[in-house]
């Protein structure tokens, strides 16, 4: 368990690069968020999408892992800024390749951060 509550950790963190890149991309994204969409209630979303959100949460963390060691070995600002592009990219392609939209993953990220018991949920179907 605790494992678990560890890699959606870093998955959430791994968000907050993602978040950012995403929302360079998608201002209009951001503007819908920040009106109601991150106190989406748990029923918003079904079963699939948290199964889905699991699973790309799990190859996220993976990913994060990966390039934070390539960010940590990059130098000058340069090399940095197109180590975290690469990194989102394949984040991106992680979520997508889920089934998920990248707005829904991140709907259900803010979400689980509001609601512990639908963070167990994803814990638990993780863990399956």
């Amino acid at each position: 368990m605790q494992r678990m509550t560890a890699l959606f950790s870093a998955a959430l963190l791994s968000l907050g690069l993602f978040a950012t890149v995403q929302a360079q991309e998608t201002q209009q994204s951001q503007d819908s968020a920040a009106t109601g969409q991150a106190q989406a209630p748990a029923q918003d979303f079904s079963d699939d999408q948290l199964q889905m959100f699991a699973d790309a949460s799990q190859e996220i963390a993976v990913i994060s892992q990966e390039y934070t060691q390539k960010l940590q070995a990059a130098e000058g600002e340069q090399a940095q800024q197109d180590v975290r592009k690469e990194a989102n990219d394949e984040m991106v392609k992680a979520v997508q390749n889920s089934g998920l939209e990248v707005d829904t993953f991140n709907a259900i990220g803010q979400a689980i951060q509001q609601d512990p018991e639908m963070m167990q949920r994803v814990q638990e179907m993780a863990e399956s």
